[in-house]
C-alpha cells in the first residue's frame, strides 16, 4: 500500500488518535461485558486496587483540596503519622492522578477508573506517536499497532488494577522516542525532561520500560549507523538524557529508595520458569493466569511479528536483529538472572511478570519495522500463519487455554491475513483496515472481560464508595478533633487504608512502604495484620487508643465512642529505657506508664466488671465469653495475623473464655480496670502539654515550665524526625526528646531521608540542562560573529 504524504505533523496525530479511540472502545467495552463498575453490579476494586490506590487518590484527592490532615512530606491520617513523599512517589505522581481532584470526593472509585482508562489510551497514543516517528507508514496501521500495544494482556488484565504499573506503559514508547532524538542528536533537554517525567510517575516501570528502550536502541543504532564513532556517539547523547532525567527525579526518588529500604519485608516466592505449553497459551486471547505471563497481544500484530522472517522486502540484518531481540526478551523472562535483572534484583512481590508490557512494545516495533518496508506478501502472511498455527496447537494442552480462546485466535489470524493482504491494494485499504480493528477489538474486548472475571473469583475484592462509606465519612468529619486528640475509622475496616479512604487519624496503614518500626511496634501492641505485615490495622483498644491520643473511635454500627485521653505530645519520668518483652498486655502497660491490666482469676475467667480482652495471634475462628457475643479472629500465617480482640464487659464465672476450636498454642487473656486506665490518663495529663500545634510536615508542643525526663510524641519513630535541632530518639516506638527542667517547647520537624541529596542531585542535573540549552545557541553566534570579522578585514 503507498505511504501517504500529507503534512508532516498530521499523520502522527492522526494514528495516536486512532490508537487512544481503539483502546479506549474496547476496554471500555470488556468491562462491560464483565458487567463491573462502572457498567454493572459486580466489583471492580480488587486486592490492591482497593485496598490501597483507591484510598491514596482520595487523600490526593483531600491534599488538591486542602482537607488533609499532613502535607506532601508528613501524612498525619495513617499509622499514626507516616512519611507521605515516599507514597506520594510511588502511587500518585503520574500526571495523571491530578486529575481526580475535579471528581466529588464520593466518586473517587469513577475517578480512578477514568484515569485508568486514560492512561491507557495514552498509551497506545504515545506508541503510535514512535512508530511514525522511527519511520514513516500506513497511519491506519500505526494506530492498530499502538492500538495493540496498549490492549497487551498485562495492561488489561494485570495493569488495570495497579494503575500506576500504566505509567510504565506510557513510559516504554516515550523512552523509546528520546533514544530517537539521541539517534538523530535532536531535542538533549527534552529528552532529560521526558526521562525525569516517567521515572517521577513509577519508577518501578520506569526502570523496566528503560531496559527495552536501551535493546531497542542498541538495535536502531546497529541498523541505522555504521562505524564505532558514531554508534559510541549516539549511546552517549542517550546515557546523558538518561543520567540527567533520572537525576532530575531524584528528590523523589531517593528518599523512596531509602523507605523501601526501611519497609517491613514483603512476601519472598522462590521464581520458577513457566512450562512451555502454559508460556505459549498466553499469546492467546480471553487467558486468565496470576503467575505466568500475561502475553496476549493482537493477532494481527503477532501475524506481522510472525511473518518476519519471511518477508523478503526486509534487510536481512534487519529481519535477525529485531525478531532475535524478540525471542532473546521472551527468554530472558525464564531464566533466574535475567528475570532478577528485569525486577531491580528482587524477586516481585506476587504477580513475578511485570516486565510483560516491554515485550509486548518490542513486538510491535518489530511489526513496524516489517510493516513499512512494505506489507508482507502471501507468502510471507503463510509462513507467519504457520508458525502461528503450530503455537496454538501447542498452547491447546496447556490448562490455561480456553474454547474461547482458541476460537477467537484461530477466526483471528485468518481475518488478521485476510485484512493485511486486502491492506496492499489501495481500493480495500479502508474495509482492511476496519477488518483488522474489529478483530483486535474482539480479542482485547474478551481479554479484558475474562480477565476481570477471573480477578473476581480469585482476589479480594472491595465495594465502591455507597452509603456504608457516606455514613462512616459523616460519623468521623463529626467527631474531628485534630490535633487536640485523634479519631480513629475502626474495625472492622472496609480497606487496609480507611482513614485516607474516610477520614480520621487512625493507625491502619497499608503501602509498599510500611516501616519495619512501625509494624513491631503495634504487633508488639497485639495490632493485627495482612499482606504479611504490610497491612497493619487499627487496634480496637483502649489502653493503646489513650497511648496514641484517640479520643474517638468509630463502631461498626456507625457510633462514635469517645474517651478522655492525653494530648499528643506527653512527658515520662526519668529512669531506665523500657523494653517490649513477649506480652501485648504488658507492653501496653509500658507505653502508657501504668499498670491497668488484671491477671485472670482462673483461667478464662476475668473478675467481674473488668473488661477481658483477648490476644490469640495465630487463632483463625470465633471465640466468646460464655455470656457475650461471638467474635472472630482472622489468623492464616504468615499472611494475616489476628488482632488482640476486646470481648466485652466479665461477670465473673459464667463468663468463662469459649473457643469454638481447640485453644491455640498461643494465647492470652487479660482484664482491663477501667478506674485505673482512667487514674493512668489523668497522670499523664497533669504532665503533657499545654499546647500542641500540628502542621503539614511537624509538630510545636509548649510544656509545663520544670518538666524533666522524657517528652513523647504519640508517632512513630521513623528516620526523618529531628526535634529542636537534634535527630529525635525513640522510647517503644515512638520519637522521644529528652527534657533537662529547662525545655518549655518541643518543635519536631519531619523530613523524608534522602530529601537533601535528591534536591542536590536534581539542582545539579538542572543547571547541565541549562548550559546544553545555552551552549547550542552560543556556538553559532559566536561561528556568525568571526565570519562576519573575517568578511570585514578582506
Amino acid at each position: 500500500m503507498p505511504t501517504p504524504h500529507p503534512s508532516p505533523r498530521r499523520p502522527g496525530l492522526l494514528g495516536s488518535a486512532l490508537a487512544a479511540l481503539i483502546t479506549t472502545v474496547a476496554v471500555c467495552a470488556g468491562d462491560a461485558v464483565a458487567r463491573v463498575f462502572p457498567y454493572g453490579p459486580r466489583h471492580r476494586s480488587v486486592n490492591d486496587l482497593g485496598n490501597q490506590f483507591v484510598p491514596f487518590h482520595a487523600h490526593l484527592w483531600d491534599l488538591l483540596h486542602g482537607r488533609a490532615a499532613g502535607g506532601l512530606l508528613l501524612n498525619w491520617q495513617s499509622g499514626y503519622g507516616s512519611s507521605f513523599l515516599p507514597d506520594f512517589g510511588t502511587y500518585l505522581t503520574s500526571p495523571f492522578a491530578m486529575l481526580v481532584g475535579v471528581f466529588p470526593r464520593q466518586d473517587v472509585d469513577l475517578a480512578v477508573y477514568v484515569v485508568t482508562v486514560l492512561k491507557t489510551a495514552a498509551a497506545a497514543a504515545a506508541m503510535a506517536w514512535l512508530l511514525r516517528t522511527q519511520r514513516r507508514g500506513p497511519v491506519p496501521a500505526a494506530g492498530l499497532l499502538g492500538a495493540s500495544y496498549a490492549l497487551c494482556g498485562w495492561s488489561v488484565i494485570e495493569a488495570s488494577y495497579n494503575p500506576m504499573w500504566l505509567d510504565g506503559l506510557i513510559a516504554f514508547p516515550l523512552l523509546c522516542l528520546t533514544g530517537e532524538w539521541a539517534l538523530r542528536a535532536r531535542r538533549p533537554v527534552a529528552g532529560a525532561v521526558v526521562v525525569a517525567l516517567c521515572w517521577t510517575a513509577n519508577f518501578y516501570t520506569a526502570y523496566m520500560a528503560t531496559l527495552g528502550a536501551v535493546l531497542v536502541l542498541l538495535v536502531r543504532v546497529l541498523l541505522t549507523r555504521e562505524g564505532v564513532g558514531p554508534r559510541v556517539r549516539v549511546l552517549a547523547r542517550a546515557a546523558l538524557a538518561t543520567v540527567l532525567g533520572i537525576a532530575l527525579s531524584a528528590p523523589v526518588l531517593v528518599p523512596l529508595f531509602l523507605s523501601s529500604k526501611q519497609a517491613y519485608p514483603g512476601w519472598f516466592k522462590p521464581f520458577r520458569p513457566v512450562g512451555t505449553q502454559d508460556l505459549l497459551a498466553r499469546l492467546l486471547p480471553a487467558t486468565y493466569s496470576f503467575s505466568t505471563p500475561a502475553l496476549f497481544i493482537g493477532t494481527g500484530t503477532l501475524l506481522l511479528v510472525a511473518a518476519l522472517p519471511f518477508h523478503q522486502a526486509v534487510a536481512g540484518r534487519a529481519r535477525l536483529a529485531w525478531a532475535g531481540l524478540v525471542l532473546l526478551v521472551l527468554l530472558s523472562f525464564q531464566w533466574m538472572p535475567t528475570h532478577l535483572a528485569w525486577h531491580l534484583f528482587a524477586t516481585p512481590n506476587g504477580s513475578p511478570y511485570r516486565q510483560t508490557f516491554v515485550l509486548a512494545g518490542i513486538v510491535v516495533i518489530a511489526a513496524w519495522a516489517g510493516l513499512t518496508a512494505g506489507v508482507p506478501g502471501p507468502r510471507a502472511l503463510a509462513g507467519g500463519a504457520g508458525v502461528l498455527v503450530a503455537v496454538a496447537l501447542a498452547a491447546s494442552g496447556s490448562g490455561l487455554a480456553t474454547v474461547w480462546g482458541l476460537a477467537l485466535f484461530g477466526g483471528g489470524l485468518a481475518l488478521a491475513a485476510a485484512g493485511w493482504w486486502a491492506l496492499r491494494h489501495r481500493r480495500l485499504a479502508l474495509p482492511a483496515a476496519g477488518v483488522l480493528a474489529l478483530v483486535l477489538l474482539a480479542q482485547a474486548a474478551a481479554t479484558t472481560a475474562f480477565g476481570e472475571k477471573g480477578k473476581l473469583a480469585g482476589l479480594d475484592d472491595y465495594p465502591v464508595w455507597g452509603r456504608a462509606h457516606t455514613a462512616r465519612a459523616r460519623a468521623l468529619a463529626g467527631a474531628e478533633g485534630w490535633p487536640a486528640y485523634r479519631t480513629d475509622a475502626g474495625r472492622p475496616a472496609l480497606t487496609g487504608n480507611d482513614p485516607m479512604l474516610l477520614g480520621g487519624e487512625g493507625g491502619a496503614y497499608y503501602s509498599s512502604h510500611t516501616p519495619d518500626l512501625f509494624t513491631r511496634t503495634m504487633v508488639a501492641l497485639g495490632a493485627g495484620w495482612t499482606s504479611r505485615g504490610r497491612n497493619v490495622q487499627s487496634l480496637d483498644n483502649p489502653v493503646t487508643d489513650a497511648a496514641f491520643a484517640v479520643g474517638a473511635r468509630l463502631r461498626p454500627d456507625g457510633t462514635v465512642v469517645r474517651a478522655e485521653v492525653p494530648p499528643l505530645v506527653t512527658t515520662r519520668p526519668p529512669g531506665p529505657e523500657p523494653v517490649f518483652g513477649d506480652s501485648p498486655f504488658a507492653n501496653q502497660e509500658l507505653l502508657l506508664g501504668a499498670r491497668v491490666y488484671e491477671d485472670p482469676l482462673a483461667p478464662g475467667v476475668c473478675r467481674a466488671g473488668t473488661e477481658a480482652f483477648l490476644w490469640a495471634p495465630q487463632y483463625n475462628a470465633t471465640a466468646r465469653l460464655a455470656d457475650g457475643p461471638t467474635f472472630r479472629l482472622n489468623a492464616n500465617p504468615p499472611r494475616n495475623r489476628a488482632a488482640l480482640q476486646p470481648m466485652g464487659v466479665s461477670h465473673g464465672p459464667p463468663s468463662a473464655l469459649v473457643f469454638e476450636q481447640d485453644a491455640p498454642a498461643q494465647w492470652q487473656l487479660s482484664c482491663l480496670d477501667r478506674p485505673r486506665l482512667t487514674a493512668a490518663v489523668a497522670r499523664l495529663r497533669a504532665t503533657a502539654a499545654v499546647s500542641v500545634r500540628a502542621g503539614s510536615s511537624g509538630v510545636r508542643a509548649v510544656l509545663p515550665a520544670g518538666s524533666t525526663g522524657t517528652a513523647v510524641l504519640s508517632a512513630p519513630a521513623i528516620a526523618g524526625w529531628s526535634c529542636n535541632g537534634r535527630p529525635a530518639t525513640s522510647r517503644l516506638g515512638l520519637v522521644a526528646i529528652p527534657l533537662d527542667g529547662r525545655t518549655t517547647t518541643v518543635t519536631c520537624t519531619f523530613r523524608p531521608p534522602g530529601l537533601a541529596p535528591g534536591l542536590a542531585a536534581a539542582g545539579s542535573a538542572l543547571l547541565v540542562l541549562l548550559a546544553l540549552r545555552v551552549l547550542p545557541r552560543r556556538g553559532p553566534r559566536r561561528a556568525a560573529g568571526a565570519a562576519g570579522a573575517a568578511g570585514t578585514a578582506t
